[in-house]
């Protein structure tokens, strides 16, 4: 459970988290100056706010991941998604962390 402004506790990401995913995979690579093969959402928590910040473990090969913080705005506000930030250089293991 989560209360409002505070991180939801972590889940598995579905086919509508792999969507945004999917949907900030430019930013991310131009952030980074990467080119990413693969692009998989693994886990994610989420954060209420004037819309939905989603907190995103993303695989990118190997045993490589990011952290992606992605903004989503309320939806009378016409708001796309933006990528907010990216943590590099992340593992399976590393736990999704406010950022």
């Amino acid at each position: 459970m989560m209360c409002c402004g505070g991180l939801a506790d972590v889940r598995i990401a579905d086919a509508e988290i792999q969507k945004i995913c999917d949907q900030v995979k430019a930013e991310a690579e131009q952030k980074t100056g990467k080119t990413y093969v693969v692009f998989t959402a693994k886990n994610y928590k989420s954060q209420v706010v004037s819309g939905t910040n989603y907190f995103i473990k993303v695989l990118v090969g190997g045993d490589d991941h990011v952290h992606i913080r992605v903004h989503q705005g309320l939806p009378h506000t016409g708001s796309k998604l933006k990528l907010a930030d990216i943590k590099e250089s992340k593992t399976h293991a590393d736990a999704i962390e406010y950022f």
